[in-house]
């Protein structure tokens, strides 16, 4: 999951701590991702702001094999 927010700060040059404000989140919070399991309330924000589902935030986007 942190891979994922981190290339998308990256690809749009913005600071995870400047994502984290946008989001409404503490400072440190999305860091803190690292060893601890994020709200789902936090997801939902970095999914609206990112534009990212919360399947890709996760890990868990599908492809569809219809």
């Amino acid at each position: 999951m942190l891979e994922k927010i981190r290339a998308w700060c990256k690809e749009n040059d913005i600071p995870i701590y400047a994502l984290e404000k946008k989001c409404g989140l503490g400072n440190g919070t999305i860091g803190g991702w690292e060893k601890s399991t994020p709200r789902v309330d936090s997801l939902i924000a970095v999914s609206k702001v990112t534009g990212l589902s919360i399947d890709e935030l996760i890990g868990q986007a599908t492809t569809n094999k219809e």
